[in-house]
């Protein structure tokens, strides 16, 4: 299994439109981060986490020419926005992309690429195969994949865990239950927006506190 991340930006990206901070204005290439998301190559299959507003560039960057599936965390528009960019991998495939979310996500993703899902169609438009998902483990092809649910501040959110690695975003409350489903796991990576608290993320402090357990 190989895991490249593909952003680790805020919501807005890094630097964020029109601001004139010290790390929107620096020169370190580490202060020009994507929206968050990651893919994982497991024997040449390759699986993303998210599809934000840079998923075309992401791909770009990555050399990416063919995709298994796209997880979905959650339907805010820095982690589905560029889902209209799979129609390169439709031409690719000569079929649907599969996408799984919760059903929650699935309702936004509708609505927001409503043209996607039409009954009449105009030529071009993305396919997409939505499986809706619960908190049950599901399989792609011969990989397991096991939801972690979180809440960020109070909407249900998907980490998903695959084999010994772990992938947590957007949270800022963990059940114990979910804790649980991250025993074993080797490689997290989980989201830590700031030092300071903050309402509906992890900061620094409860990120490290999820990974030292």
């Amino acid at each position: 299994m190989k895991l490249t991340i593909l952003g680790s930006g805020t919501s807005q990206g890094i630097p964020v439109i029109a601001c004139n901070c010290p790390v929107c204005r620096s020169k370190d290439k580490y202060d020009k981060r994507l929206r968050s998301s990651a893919m994982l190559d497991i024997d040449g299959q390759k699986i993303i986490i998210d599809a934000g507003p840079d998923f075309r560039y992401q791909m770009l960057r990555s050399e990416v020419k063919d995709i298994r599936a796209i997880l979905l965390t959650h339907g805010h528009k820095d982690h589905i926005g560029g889902l209209d960019d799979v129609r390169a991998f439709n031409w690719v495939k000569k079929g649907a992309i599969d996408v799984y979310g919760n059903e929650g996500t699935k309702e936004v993703v509708y609505k927001d690429f409503s043209y996607a899902f039409a009954a009449f169609r105009y030529p071009g438009v993305p396919e997409i195969n939505y499986h809706v998902i619960g908190e049950e483990p599901f399989y792609i092809d011969r990989i397991q994949v096991i939801p972690i649910p979180v809440l960020h501040y109070k909407m249900p959110v998907l980490g998903f865990r695959i084999g010994n690695f772990a992938y947590v975003t957007d949270a800022k409350t963990i059940s114990e239950s979910s804790k649980e489903r991250l025993d074993g796991v080797k490689y997290l990576v989980v989201n830590a927006l700031r030092k300071e608290k903050h309402m509906s993320h992890f900061n620094l402090e409860e990120a490290l506190d999820l990974i030292a357990r």
